[in-house]
């Protein structure tokens, strides 16, 4: 597929696994040059080891990062620049969420939940607004959740601070084409991780399979597909909308979920 990227520059935040390690795949195999970061040095040494073994003849520039410290990421956004010469595209996938009702939510969780939902795209949004302005394919991609527009009890302030980052992407949305950057987001659903495969290792029918485990899952919580997404999923919408396939979408919100919505 033509993507129209190679020898393009993508930058992608929260690199290291999951999620954001394939879309790096994906650009690698477009002839994307590619940045990522993560807080974990020695996961991003073995993502970065793991890339290289894979396209040997790749650009990858890889830094210790933490999106949450402005002055980290200007860093970051200037070795950037020095090594490639700016930046086309930027993913913000960095995030995590907090499990806990109303109830046993403490204050610390909600401030921290909104600070790492927004400020998770706004400091990487200002530190390589300069480079994408230079570019001609410019563009800003999120990783939102479901959560936003379909929030759940029991993830509450996680879902009150997606909601907020879908408003901001949406008037970012507005405000950047003028400057010639579109600005995109993904919806997820239930996706494959880390998380739910220590979950797997912990389950209590030693009996069933990862596909039969996540297939239990997926029907219970009603989802048509009846399996949890692959973080290579995922990783081909940030693929689409980041690159000039998606030249004429901006304020758009990608479903993800395996038609776990129930919003038009």
């Amino acid at each position: 597929m033509n993507t129209l990227i190679e020898g393009r520059v993508a930058v992608v935040t929260g690199g290291s696994s999951g999620i954001g390690f394939e879309t790096l795949r994906l650009l690698l195999a477009e002839g994307a040059r590619v940045a990522f970061c993560g807080r974990d040095a020695g996961r991003l040494a073995h993502a970065k080891d793991a890339l290289i073994t894979e396209f040997p003849h790749g650009q990858i520039l890889a830094r210790t990062c933490d999106v949450l410290d402005a002055a980290q990421v200007n860093d970051f956004a200037r070795e950037v620049d020095a090594a490639f010469g700016g930046t086309d595209m930027l993913i913000n996938n960095a995030g995590q969420g907090f499990v806990a009702h109303f109830a046993d939510t403490p204050r610390e969780a909600w401030l921290h939940e909104a600070q790492l939902k927004l400020f998770g795209v706004i400091n990487p949004v200002q530190g390589f607004m300069a480079q994408l302005e230079r570019s001609d394919i410019a563009s800003i991609t999120c990783v939102n959740s479901l959560l936003a527009l379909q929030p759940e009890e029991h993830m509450i302030a996680t879902s009150a601070a997606r909601a907020a980052l879908l408003n901001m992407t949406l008037t970012l949305s507005k405000e950047l084409i003028e400057k010639g950057i579109r600005v995109n987001s993904i919806l997820l659903g239930m996706v494959e991780s880390g998380q739910w495969r220590r979950r797997f290792e912990q389950r209590s029918d030693r009996s069933q399979t990862w596909a039969q485990w996540t297939a239990e899952i997926a029907r219970k919580r009603g989802i048509p597909m009846q399996r949890l997404g692959r973080p290579e999923e995922p990783a081909r919408a940030l693929l689409f909308l980041a690159s000039p396939l998606a030249s004429f979408t901006t304020g758009a919100a990608l479903d993800i979920s395996g038609g776990f919505s129930r919003h038009l």
